[in-house]
């Protein structure tokens, strides 16, 4: 009898030195398939797509902590880098390390790695005379957004330096990532694409067709700037009903002043058509989509519908791309989600008096300096916005600082119409300055 009684509590002793070694190895495939042992960084995780130069602002394990709520309570550190595959003995083990909470702790750090950040990817085409203005645009991004970014910067050859060097100036933000890529057109109609409206322009076009990994992106023009975070439009994607695939602003609010409705000589969205500086897609849904159209019964898909369309009413548009898109979703209506004018806040919304109701209630979200109005004098107000943030640093008191010299430029606008409503300007920026930088580091 004390034979079998030996032999059960020698079978119970293997079978829990086997249930550890289970555990050690079970730990070992769970930080190995996290990119490392306990306290090693993790590798950067920027990603090159095919034709373009990538650079980081930011690395992969800096990315993982700047989610909320992604960094390991206090009890982490009792491991001292230490984890079930790399226990000693329990004599050996410092005295503040517990090895089972080793165990759990290691587990609980690989449940931090393998969350996915979400990334917002903004697009941005640059062609001549546009890095400072697109630099000013990405600076405003990168100072209001929560998240990370990745940039999608497409631009000439000779612009690619410029934008690397800046871009690497700023690296020690650790807030974002950056693709360079080429401008690229097909092959058979480049010349044609490339000098529609203006250069570069449709550009925008073919983003869903070249990049093919990327789920949803906000593409914007160059003279775009941001007075709120990133984070906030892009929240709108989850507003997306199933049949949308974009998002855009009207053109105009007031149709007595719009350019669609009274000289348009092509089919529009809408009373007054769209306008495309500011254009969120869900690219997916884009390139999954069969359009419906004016040139066949047959619907067509995205990358087959752009060249028939141009060469059917190329003498017909005036703004290239905009225009085209108009065409699109006025056959298509259903697929386009209209955001209100504070996300697309041009001139034309108070040039001639103020009429966009919901930027006079919350602010201007979003400025867009068309017509080049960031660089003349004909709208001192939206010059004044640009000068502000172009000049502003990453410093926090400096950003902290940025409305109430702002507010004093604006005050010398007031002759215009768009300045005597110049509180329009900073009362969201105001906001996002005091949700970003009046709080603790640790909390933002």
């Amino acid at each position: 009898m004390r034979r079998y009684l030996r032999i059960v509590v020698l079978c119970m002793a293997c079978g829990f030195c086997s249930l550890l070694y289970a555990f050690s190895q079970l730990a070992v495939s769970l930080e190995e398939g996290a990119g490392g042992g306990g306290g090693k960084p993790q590798a950067r995780a920027a990603r090159r797509i095919p034709g373009g130069r990538t650079g980081t602002g930011r690395s992969g394990a800096g990315w993982a902590g700047a989610a909320r709520g992604a960094r390991p309570g206090p009890g982490c550190s009792r491991c001292k880098d230490f984890s079930l595959c790399y226990w000693n003995p329990y004599w050996m083990l410092p005295s503040d390390v517990c090895g089972m909470n080793c165990f759990w702790e290691a587990a609980f750090r690989y449940s931090l790695k393998v969350q996915p950040v979400e990334k917002m990817h903004i697009a941005v085409v640059a062609c001549g005379e546009r890095l400072e203005e697109t630099m000013t645009m990405l600076k405003s991004a990168i100072i209001f957004s929560i998240k990370p970014l990745q940039f999608h910067i497409f631009a000439e050859d000779q612009l690619h330096d410029s934008f690397k060097a800046r871009l690497e100036s700023w690296s020690f933000l650790q807030t974002f990532n950056y693709t360079l890529h080429p401008i690229t057109f097909p092959s058979e109609n480049a010349a044609e694409w490339k000098k529609l409206f203006k250069p570069c322009a449709s550009q925008r076009l073919f983003l869903p067709l070249i990049l093919k990994e990327v789920d949803s992106l906000l593409y914007v023009d160059t003279d775009i700037l941001f007075l709120r975070p990133v984070d906030d439009i892009w929240a709108l994607l989850k507003k997306f009903n199933s049949t949308q695939i974009a998002a855009m602003a009207a053109e105009h609010e007031e149709p007595r002043i719009g350019w669609y409705n009274r000289f348009a000589r092509h089919p529009y969205y809408g009373k007054t058509g769209v306008n495309s500086g500011v254009m969120l897609m869900n690219m997916t849904r884009m390139r999954r989509k069969y359009f419906k159209n004016d040139m066949t019964t047959v619907r067509l898909r995205w990358g087959d519908i752009l060249m028939p369309l141009l060469k059917k009413y190329k003498l017909n548009i005036t703004w290239g791309d905009q225009d085209l898109l108009n065409i699109i979703f006025f056959h298509n209506p259903e697929s386009l989600f209209v955001f209100p004018c504070q996300w697309n806040y041009r001139s034309d919304h108070c040039i001639y008096g103020s009429n966009c109701q919901e930027a006079e209630e919350e602010g201007v979200f979003i400025l867009h300096g068309n017509r080049g109005v960031y660089h003349d004098d004909k709208q001192p107000a939206f010059r004044a916005v640009y000068e502000a943030l172009r000049n502003c640093s990453f410093e926090d008191e400096d950003i902290r600082s940025l409305f109430k010299s702002l507010e004093l430029e604006l005050q010398k606008t007031v002759h215009t119409y768009c300045g005597k409503i110049y509180k329009i300007f900073i009362k969201q920026l105001t906001k996002s300055i005091g949700d970003r930088y009046n709080r603790p580091p640790k909390e933002r």
